[in-house]
């Protein structure tokens, strides 16, 4: 049980210590220049289709929400039968 134990810990330690590090390119000025280009775009929406499918359906729960309160609202507000 110990040996398994001290197997297992040896393991992870080598795995964790000696992975190989995957090197990954720095995006960080094309991003910059994406993003500070004057193109009279919001800046929440300079991301690509993700940013505007996002935004669309944020802005389409959000006008369901407050259409959903107003009629319960207005259903509270009517006295029962």
């Amino acid at each position: 049980m110990l040996r398994n134990l001290l197997a297992l810990r040896q393991i992870s330690q080598r795995t964790i210590s000696t992975a190989s590090r995957r090197q990954v390119a720095n995006r960080v000025p094309e991003k910059q220049k994406l993003f500070q280009e004057d193109n009279g775009m919001p800046v929440h929406l300079k991301g690509g289709l993700a940013d505007g499918l996002l935004y669309r359906t944020t802005m389409a729960l959000t006008v369901f929400g407050t259409c959903y309160a107003v009629y319960e609202l207005f259903v509270a507000s009517m006295p029962k039968k």
